[in-house]
């Protein structure tokens, strides 16, 4: 049931796209006035021709005659199913399946694929039990099958839920064309090799010249910053090493042996019916001449006659030089295309005969692309046989070249709805690379899917922040507390921990800001903000360390807000305090138990009933301002302590002192009741701005400055947190 299309050889894009009749490039169609039952026997021959954008326009042609014939509607589905066009092949074959289920019973299957390409996954695993219900073929394994995709559907949605720490870009239009390119291969750190037909039109079959719709290899150096190599591209240039290119054959699927001295690569060359035949072959470089000499087949049982050979990668396997490559040959297969290798003798110069890497490695279907990762000892392969995320998937495993194990689906977001092949990673350290695929994004020339594209795969840096939760007063740490991390920017809850001892760890994904909080019953919630958003992909792995502060609740904790300004003589507070402002309202957020009572202060300067008044306003604007947003005020009281209660003398042997007055101009909030009941144990964030340095040694007392100088503007830079100077009210 799975589609043969040899998605795995270089030309992926010739055999989606088919060919198309002259009539596609603006001249008149010759069948479009053919009575239906010649026009049918028109669009079939095409459809057996592999033309099958041709063949899509008769049937939907055909389809308006008569729009509900079953089979015009069901070939109509098949075009676009080899198209990759998933939508609408999805709508066609359920269609079909509803005018004739006896004559298309394999419809919900075929539905269930593309819908299930579609990234549709919820109507997927319906079509696929509808498919296991109704089957009455001999074909047992066809119920396993279906259940597979099933649990590919199941993993799918866990993986989107959960992806990896990899970040997939498309390559860029330097690189990648509306047809198809495959075969990444980086050059060092610095340029890519691959294989592209470089076209952005609709090539005409018999009409344009073949060399416009071969593939061939071309490379692209990578885009330099002036201090740095970046991670894009520059314009694309032909591969001229060795003269690899020919205008008759696709040529791709390049791969150097270890030494570079050889250098691998395919030629495929499309017979009847768009059948494709590919072969491998190798070209050695002469060390004297500094010449690559002809390419010429390896060896006779690598290209077995009668069977297509295809993706050759060479590695180290252990002290083994291997040629690994993909085949469809019968022996010893174990369905479909299979991942086989052979060991290369380099005293000898010789190979050893193929052998098929093992059914646990190869699946019943297509197993295509290898490329094995020396430094890890893996190999990694793409497969529509196991399951899967869509159609290909790339998948790992360890060990070879003929034992393997861990054979793991790679998940998103390296994997996609749609069909994933060509995995290859950087040769740096970074443990980056590059996938090839028709996800949408791509840049298409019929419709989003239905060509593979380069898309760069980066693989994010382990940014994790570390800490523990102490109590600023003991500065012991605190036990059975939960820390929760969120994002600052949208509150949206990242992580939770209950940490029986005080400590916590959290991965912190870059690009974004985080508030890491700590809540216990009997404490004021602690923060903490992390920042990964000037993070670079290629920065190294960090931990950030940090500590949480949490101070008990008593009825005499006493802390206020820094950078809270009023005006001259005035109650209301200028537009630059509302930053700390705000950050009374985070705390009162954070804790939903928590009563204050807000009092404010001014200097003895004026009469005493005036400053009563004065610190009035002031608390009453302070606590309207955080009744506005959200915080409920019958958790607040206003009080005005007028010029009671100075922290420093506001005359010193009888001189005005302007540093203590401006001490004693203050806003205090006082902790007046605690309701355990209330508590949010996920709290969201606590105040920035409060100051844990203290005034006069008391740590129970956190205060910071809330007026300005006489002139309505902020105190002097270098006054230190906590402090208050002026001389105003």
């Amino acid at each position: 049931m799975r589609r043969k299309f040899l998605l795995f050889s270089l030309i992926s894009a010739f055999i989606t796209l088919g060919t198309l009749n002259v009539f596609a490039a603006g001249k008149e169609d010759p069948a479009a006035k053919l009575p239906f039952k010649k026009k049918l026997a028109w669009a079939n021959g095409l459809f057996r021709e592999g033309s099958f954008y041709s063949a899509e326009e008769y049937y939907a042609q055909l389809k308006k005659e008569q729009p509900r014939n079953p089979y015009v509607t069901y070939m109509l589905a098949e075009c676009l199913y080899k198209q990759r066009d998933y939508p609408p092949a999805a709508t066609y074959y359920a269609e079909a399946y509803s005018l004739a289920p006896e004559a298309y019973p394999d419809c919900p299957y075929k539905e269930g694929l593309m819908r299930k390409q579609n990234g549709d996954y919820e109507n997927s695993i319906e079509s696929f039990k509808l498919y296991i219900k109704n089957y009455k073929g001999k074909n047992k394994k066809m119920k396993l099958y279906a259940q597979r995709e099933i649990d590919g559907c199941v993993m799918a949605i866990n993986s989107w839920n959960n992806p990896g720490r990899a970040f997939v870009k498309n390559a860029g239009p330097n690189v990648n064309s509306a047809y198809t390119e495959s075969a990444p291969l980086p050059l060092g750190d610095t340029a890519l090799l691959f294989s592209t037909m470089a076209q952005n039109k609709i090539v005409v079959v018999n009409k344009d010249k073949r060399k416009d719709f071969v593939s061939r290899f071309m490379w692209s150096p990578k885009e330099f910053d002036n201090t740095r190599v970046k991670d894009s591209f520059e314009v694309s240039m032909k591969f001229e090493d060795g003269k690899f290119n020919d205008p008759k054959y696709h040529v791709g699927n390049g791969s150097w042996s270890p030494g570079g001295t050889r250098f691998y690569f395919t030629k495929c060359r499309e017979e009847d019916t768009m059948r494709i035949m590919c072969k491998i072959y190798v070209s050695e470089f002469n060390k004297k001449t500094g010449v690559w000499g002809p390419a010429v087949s390896p060896d006779p049982f690598i290209n077995e006659e009668g069977s297509s050979n295809t993706n050759p990668y060479c590695a180290m396997v252990g002290k083994k030089e291997v040629l690994y490559f993909s085949s469809n040959r019968t022996l010893q297969s174990a369905g479909g295309f299979d991942i086989w290798y052979s060991v290369y003798d380099s005293a000898r110069k010789t190979y050893r005969r193929p052998q098929n890497c093992g059914k646990k490695l190869n699946s019943p279907y297509d197993d295509i692309t290898p490329y094995y990762d020396t430094k890890r000892g893996k190999l990694y392969f793409a497969s529509n046989g196991w399951k899967t995320l869509g159609g290909f998937d790339i998948f790992s495993a360890d060990g070879g070249p003929s034992r393997y194990t861990n054979l793991s689906n790679l998940g998103f977001p390296i994997n996609s709805p749609a069909d994933d092949m060509y995995y290859v990673q950087d040769e740096g350290e970074k443990d980056n690379g590059y996938v090839v695929s028709n996800r949408l994004g791509s840049y298409y020339v019929k419709n989003p899917t239905c060509c593979d594209d380069i898309w760069r795969v980066i693989k994010e840096p382990s940014f994790y922040v570390k800490g523990i939760v102490v109590d600023e007063v003991s500065n012991e740490q605190i036990s059975e507390v939960v820390v929760k991390m969120s994002n600052e920017g949208t509150s949206a809850l990242v992580d939770t921990n209950f940490s029986k001892e005080g400590g916590f760890l959290f991965y912190t994904p870059m690009g974004n800001n985080y508030a890491i909080t700590a809540d216990k019953q009997g404490y004021i919630s602690g923060r903490t903000t992390v920042s990964t958003s000037g993070k670079s992909v290629m920065d190294p792995d960090d931990t950030t360390m940090v500590t949480i502060f949490m101070h008990k609740i008593t009825n005499d904790f006493e802390f206020h807000v820094q950078n809270v300004y009023y005006n001259f003589d005035k109650g209301d507070f200028q537009p630059d305090s509302y930053g700390a402002l705000d950050s009374l309202v985070k705390f009162m957020m954070d804790n939903p138990s928590v009563s204050v009572e807000i009092r404010s202060y001014t200097d003895n300067k004026g009469e005493d009933a005036y400053n009563d008044e004065l610190s009035v306003k002031r608390a009453q604007a302070v606590m309207n301002y955080m009744g506005d947003k959200g915080v409920d005020r019958g958790r607040m009281i206003a009080k005005g302590e007028g010029e009671k209660n100075p922290l420093q003398p506001n005359m010193i042997e009888g001189k005005d002192n302007p540093t203590g007055r401006q001490y004693n101009r203050r806003t205090e909030f006082r902790i007046i009741g605690d309701l355990p009941e209330k508590r949010i144990i996920y709290d969201m964030n606590r105040p920035d701005y409060i100051d844990k340095s203290g005034v006069d040694g008391r740590n129970n007392n956190l205060r910071m400055n809330t007026d300005t100088e006489d002139d309505g503007t902020p105190p002097d830079a270098d006054i230190q947190p906590g402090s208050q100077v002026g001389n105003d009210r």
